[in-house]
């Protein structure tokens, strides 16, 4: 996925990045009622606690150096971020710390796609656009602007799978693209992407998916999941 990494490395990354693209999905369908959001929550718990043990072994195979470092940092903040999810959602914590934690997290892939801009663009993207779902995580759940919720849902959806499963699968193929031109098209799509959940946010739409359970909450992602939902 990168240069510097060791070939288990690269490995564990990109399964953690697979990994994400499916607890986007759920989370997102959650959101927008198409799955119950206990079912998206277990997931999620279930995908972050993946994350964090495969996190902890890339950290004892990658070695030293900044690469990979940063790729960790990624890692955990993903996989904390699911696992916290999972258990807002299944123990009804009330989603507020949820949502700071989303704010800073937030935060901290501005800087991971700062770190990334020079040597891998196109990660620089895609941390960009998983900073923003953060971001709308932080809005809806810490700031209150549950309205929001309906955009985070489809932002989910449309999004998973371009910013995490399928370059998942150019890392593991071995065909991780690094030139300028496919960053800059990459985020193109996505903006591109984002409109288009404004507009379907907008679409009346009858709920897919009767509570299974009162009092469950959110359940968002991040690039995470909502919970008394992402």
């Amino acid at each position: 996925m990168r240069p510097g990494l060791h070939p288990r490395g690269r490995l564990m990354a990109h399964i953690c990045l697979l990994l994400s693209g499916a607890a986007l999905l759920l989370n997102g369908l959650a959101m927008l009622g198409f799955l119950p959001r206990r079912d998206a929550a277990v997931f999620s718990l279930a995908v972050g606690s993946v994350q964090l043990a495969l996190g902890v072994g890339y950290v004892a195979t990658a070695g030293a150096g900044a690469t990979p470092l940063l790729t960790a940092a990624g890692m955990f903040l993903f996989g904390l971020t699911y696992l916290y999810v999972g258990l807002d959602v299944l123990l009804r914590l009330g989603s507020r710390g949820l949502g700071w934690f989303c704010g800073m997290v937030g935060g901290c892939g501005l800087l991971l796609a700062t770190a990334w801009l020079g040597t891998d663009p196109l990660l620089a993207v895609l941390w960009l656009c998983w900073s923003a779902l953060w971001g709308l995580f932080f809005a809806s759940m810490a700031a209150g602007l549950g309205r929001l919720d309906p955009f985070i849902g489809w932002a989910l959806v449309l999004t998973s799978q371009v910013t995490a499963t399928l370059p998942a699968f150019l890392g593991l193929a071995g065909m991780w693209p690094r030139e300028p031109v496919v960053a800059g098209l990459a985020a193109a799509f996505l903006a591109a992407l984002f409109v288009l959940a404004g507009f379907l946010a907008r679409v009346p739409a009858r709920r897919r998916v009767a509570p299974r359970r009162a009092g469950t909450g959110h359940v968002a992602v991040s690039a995470g999941s909502k919970a008394p939902v992402s």
